[in-house]
């Protein structure tokens, strides 16, 4: 599990809770009426402006910003290196025999293309289409919480006119101004909790991991064209290199 993410939602939320219990209870924010207002309508708003496939499909996703695996780009080196000592050695169809090890299915199908014989150019293109799609896919849930995040507030602002009219047409009526009143601030409350607790984060999130993803991505395909091409393992390392900030590299060839 993520610990930043968990944190994260224990700290904003608790906060939030705890200063609301300081100033007189946490009853006095719940309401019913408010809360359909806000979450109904953000999710039927979302499900006008996409498929419901893709609404439906998206709370999947969010199975990532707490789970999500961490891909490491020196431990992606690593594994080239090893790789392009092994081809050197014994030839590139020696790492048949490791596909089997390998988690990251991706670069199982890189190597696999490089084996088979594929030209390097060609083994590019193809991996290069793979990544394209994939970027779409995560563009599209990280875009699907930020619209959310959009549509959230403005239900606040409708819920907060449908108190205010509730209200002005009861103004006769002492008891009845209360409730109105209540419905009007709190879908206000509801909706910017819910956009920038919960959406909004989760989009950012989404859209971090996606980019970690696709530069380890971008990577394995240097790493496949350097095994295609038969690379000297230092070579392989100063070229994947390239892609970690300054910090993070660290000589692993010997």
């Amino acid at each position: 599990m993520d610990i930043a993410t968990l944190a994260g939602i224990v700290s904003a939320f608790g906060l939030v809770i705890i200063a609301i219990s300081m100033g007189g209870g946490i009853n006095l924010f719940i309401n019913i009426p408010s809360l359909m207002i806000v979450v109904g309508g953000t999710l039927g708003a979302t499900m006008i402006n996409y498929p419901l496939k893709e609404v439906l499909g998206v709370f999947r996703v969010v199975r990532n910003v707490f789970f999500a695996k961490s891909v490491s780009g020196p431990d992606t080196i690593r594994q080239f290196i090893e790789f392009s000592n092994k081809a050197r050695r014994e030839g590139i169809l020696s790492l048949e025999s490791d596909l089997k090890n390998l988690d990251d299915e991706f670069m199982k199908k890189g190597i696999q293309l490089s084996i088979d014989g594929l030209e390097p150019k060609a083994t590019r293109e193809i991996l290069e289409t793979e990544i394209t799609f994939i970027q779409g896919r995560h563009r599209l849930g990280a875009e699907i919480f930020t619209t959310m995040g959009t549509f959230a507030p403005a239900l606040g602002m409708v819920g907060t006119l449908i108190g205010l009219v509730q209200m002005l047409q009861t103004m006769n009526d002492p008891s009845s101004i209360g409730p109105a009143m209540a419905v009007a601030l709190l879908t206000t409350f509801y909706g910017s909790i819910l956009a920038n607790i919960v959406c909004l984060p989760i989009a950012g999130k989404l859209k971090t991991l996606s980019g970690e993803e696709l530069m380890v991505k971008e990577m394995i395909i240097e790493g496949v064209i350097c095994l295609s091409n038969g690379e000297n393992p230092r070579i392989v390392e100063q070229k994947l290199q390239a892609f970690l900030p300054p910090g993070k590299r660290k000589t692993q060839v010997k």
